[in-house]
């Protein structure tokens, strides 16, 4: 069944705070000037799909990772606390203790009713991650929400929320290991966090090195902020068959480009081709770059704040759509290396500076690299995931504006990337006939519905 016309009953027991199982240090907690970006003050969701384990009889996987959770935040206590603000804007958590909040659920539906290929777009999402009035605030509110949907079938769903600015991809992969550890009855987790946040403050005086296109002032003066009507989820697979055939179109040069590279420049394309945006307008896409290995020594393992960089690649929408692939995979690359050091240092800077400014949305698409964070290998004591990782596309309120790559496998068992692309439904069908013609290597397309596209909402 299409999870596009899958409708189902969610019962949900009254939300309850999760506190740590031991005492745990009342403190107050900085974030560094990396975190409290206004790019990051959002909430971000996980999802992960688990089937029924014979071998788990009797055990109840609510009553499982609740406990866990709770014995998590003795190791990751400042999860439990809540967000402060103070001078210049600046986030410091208040470690008191609260608690992480928890949904015990459940729903009248199977597995296998989500199909046969679990990706975003998800039915049900908002019943699967419940939105508790007053929960999703950035201040004064629960870092945490987790809510465990049982299912007819034995299975299980495990929805997360997380405040972004507390940590990124792997950093909350990391917990979720943890937390999974716990479950499973570990006594501490094998990765020791760290905290160490004032690795990634801005300096004193703040000397901003590098121009940050990211975080340019752009005004909208053409209206090309995507509108929020008629808005469709699509999601892409791309497996070695297409990565290769989209490598063979670009120069010899750039053919030893990564995989994340290349399919980048290939969605900024065919998206910019699809929006049809003046031939001056200027657009963008970001790259986000984990810049945890690009320090001196590098950043410990354990840490778990966020330590990533949102490098820009910028060109006229004539030059993106009339030149080749290569062009934009050129632009992609070069944005990418930008990320060292002292460009990390460089954007601490630029926000104590500038007020924590958020990145340009305007005429920006971005994308991130999730194949790595580790979500798809948490064990609650349920094995791993069917489907673990992003639970929609977009960044915090704006639809459209991102995609992430996510490891996937298709009908064939083939494994690969699965792209979630959000446009209005005119723009998406122009973005798969421009995907289509780099796949063909032709400029017409002979049909308008490609035969990656495997999911649609």
């Amino acid at each position: 069944m299409a999870t596009s016309s899958l409708v189902f009953e969610v019962r949900r027991r009254e939300p309850e705070l999760v506190r740590p199982a031991e005492p745990t240090p009342y403190e107050f907690k900085r974030l560094s000037d990396i975190d409290d970006q206004e790019s990051l003050r959002f909430q971000i969701p996980v999802i992960q799909f688990y089937r029924h384990e014979p071998a788990m009889r009797g055990r109840d996987p609510v009553q499982a990772v609740r406990e866990g959770l709770a014995r998590a935040l003795v190791h990751y206590y400042p999860f439990a606390g809540r967000l402060r603000e103070c001078e210049g804007r600046k986030l410091v958590v208040e470690c008191n203790g609260e608690g992480a909040m928890f949904i015990e659920a459940e729903a009248d539906v199977r597995l296998d009713q989500f199909g046969d290929v679990l990706q975003p777009p998800f039915a049900g999402l908002e019943e699967l991650l419940f939105d508790v009035p007053g929960s999703g605030g950035v201040l004064n509110s629960p870092l945490v929400l987790v809510q465990v949907t049982r299912l007819v079938c034995g299975g299980f769903i495990l929805a997360l929320r997380l405040n972004h600015t507390m940590s990124d991809a792997s950093g909350l992969s990391q917990f979720m290991a943890a937390v999974g550890e716990m479950a499973r009855g570990v006594t501490r987790p094998s990765v020791i966090p760290v905290w160490w946040r004032e690795l990634l403050d801005a300096r004193s005086p703040p000397w901003v090195a590098f121009p940050h296109h990211e975080y340019d002032v752009v005004p909208d003066t053409n209206g090309t902020i995507i509108p929020l009507d008629d808005m469709v989820h699509r999601s892409f697979f791309f497996g070695n068959s297409e990565v290769a055939t989209i490598r063979r179109s670009v120069p010899e040069h750039l053919r030893s480009c990564s995989k994340f590279e290349i399919l980048t420049a290939c969605l900024w394309r065919c998206r910019t081709i699809a929006l049809q945006p003046s031939p001056e307008e200027e657009m963008r896409v970001i790259c986000i770059v984990n810049a945890r290995t690009k320090f001196n020594p590098p950043l410990p393992e354990g840490y778990y704040g966020n330590a990533f960089a949102f490098p820009v690649a910028l060109s006229t929408a004539a030059k993106i759509c009339r030149n080749p692939l290569g062009y934009s995979l050129d632009l992609v690359r070069k944005a990418k290396a930008d990320v060292t050091e002292e460009y990390m240092r460089s954007v601490a800077d630029l926000m104590v500076t500038t007020g924590r400014r958020h990145f340009t949305v305007v005429r920006t698409y971005l994308v991130s690299d999730v194949t790595r964070a580790g979500f798809g290998d948490v064990d609650y004591g349920w094995g791993k995931p069917v489907y673990g990782g992003p639970a929609k596309g977009g960044v915090g309120a704006i639809p459209g504006v991102a995609s992430f790559f996510i490891p996937s496998v298709n009908r064939k068992g083939e494994k690969g990337i699965v792209v979630p692309v959000c446009l209005p439904a005119p723009a998406m069908e122009r973005f798969e006939v421009a995907m289509q013609n780099i796949l063909k290597g032709s400029e017409v397309a002979e049909t308008p519905k490609p035969t990656f596209v495997v999911s649609a909402l």
